[in-house]
């Protein structure tokens, strides 16, 4: 079989099921990635897809300053790799509220913001506000996940004048638009921000716009007034790759599986399963085969991923397969070590450091 970039020449080597990742793809994602943002610092890259800090290094050495995060276990993470400016991009509640004013008393030398869309969130702050917080306002574009509508923005903006709360701008994520014509996802685009866009024309405070996830952050570029959030960006994944082909970024990580067993004539069994694999895209196929590109899926559960294929009779047990994921974001955070591959070989392993959550609030 014709070795391909994704295949290792020490496999023998390697305990499955594995998630490999591969620096050299990575730094030519984190470079067109600048590409497309124009400047370095309209860039703002959420690190939720890889959660390790290598790779926070690897865009800290191309020039990258400025950082998003979804958990308070990711926002620890980059301030030990010393990122200077971090987002937490979640409306934090209760304890989280203490834990991140801790990390930002911890790590002085990183400034710290989060995220508020409604006036409970405030009164929570205020029962432990030692130091003012910097804030940014979330808003609802059509995701309806969270944030505040530009209608309801007012009373929330209100608030935060009152109080001692460094309000810093804006931020609205889009992960609802998921057009596979480029010009239908760009009209979609335009339609949600509208108003978004008419209210930040006229407000008189600060007007930073963090905006956009991976799938939007090509148009978002086109406008000078924006930065720019993509995520997946840095490792990519079939999914995307699949349904976005006019974005153009390399999948830059993979599962190692090995052929374990051959239930019927046309049927393998591969040591993945729910517990290696994101499986919650139903309606695909959780990870695709490169080196059997026509096969189907027939079970899957925890350790076991059954696929049948008419190429069953030319794969052994013990064969090595190679799977591209879906969606990398969960299945990345299914493992608690990536082997990483330069010149064909495995040869180290980085921690996915922040898939650990934080519990106890001492």
């Amino acid at each position: 079989m014709m070795n391909d970039w994704f295949e290792i020449d020490n496999e023998d080597q390697i305990l499955s099921p594995a998630l490999l990742f591969y620096p050299e793809r990575i730094r030519n994602n984190i470079q067109k990635m600048i590409r497309i943002a124009g400047s370095l610092d309209r860039l703002r890259p959420h690190i939720k897809t890889y959660k390790c800090r290598e790779i926070v290094e690897m865009q800290m050495e191309a020039g990258i300053s400025r950082f998003k995060c979804a958990t308070l276990a990711e926002a620890y993470m980059l301030a030990v790799c010393g990122a200077p400016d971090v987002l937490l991009a979640y409306p934090l509640v209760g304890p989280n509220q203490r834990m991140f004013a801790r990390l930002a008393s911890q790590y002085p030398e990183t400034s710290f913001s989060t995220l508020v869309d409604h006036l409970d969130q405030l009164r929570q702050w205020r029962q432990h506000l030692e130091e003012p917080v910097n804030l940014y306002v979330d808003l609802d574009v059509g995701m309806h996940r969270t944030g505040v509508s530009v209608a309801g923005l007012r009373e929330l903006l209100n608030a935060l004048e009152a109080e001692k709360f460094n309000l810093l701008g804006f931020h609205a994520y889009d992960g609802h638009i998921r057009d596979k014509n480029p010009e239908d996802r760009k009209e979609h685009v335009n339609q949600s921000f509208r108003e978004a866009e008419k209210f930040l024309e006229a407000f008189d405070g600060p007007k930073t716009f963090i905006t956009g996830g991976s799938i939007t952050f090509p148009i978002h570029a086109e406008k000078p007034s924006r930065t720019l959030s993509p995520g997946t960006t840095l490792l990519w994944d079939q999914g995307y790759d699949e349904s976005f082909p006019d974005i153009d970024f390399d999948i830059a990580a993979t599962l190692l599986g090995r052929v374990v067993s051959k239930p019927g004539r046309d049927l393998l069994c591969l040591d993945l399963g729910h517990k290696a694999v994101a499986s919650e895209m139903k309606e695909h196929l959780p990870v695709y085969f490169p080196q059997i590109p026509d096969c189907e899926l027939f079970k899957l559960s925890e350790e076991h991923f059954v696929i049948e294929t008419k190429d069953a009779g030319n794969w052994k047990t013990g064969d090595t397969v190679y799977g591209f994921p879906w969606h990398i974001c969960p299945t990345v955070a299914l493992h608690s070590k990536a082997g990483v591959v330069n010149d064909r070989r495995v040869q180290n392993f980085w921690e996915i450091t922040s898939r650990n959550r934080m519990y106890f609030l001492d």
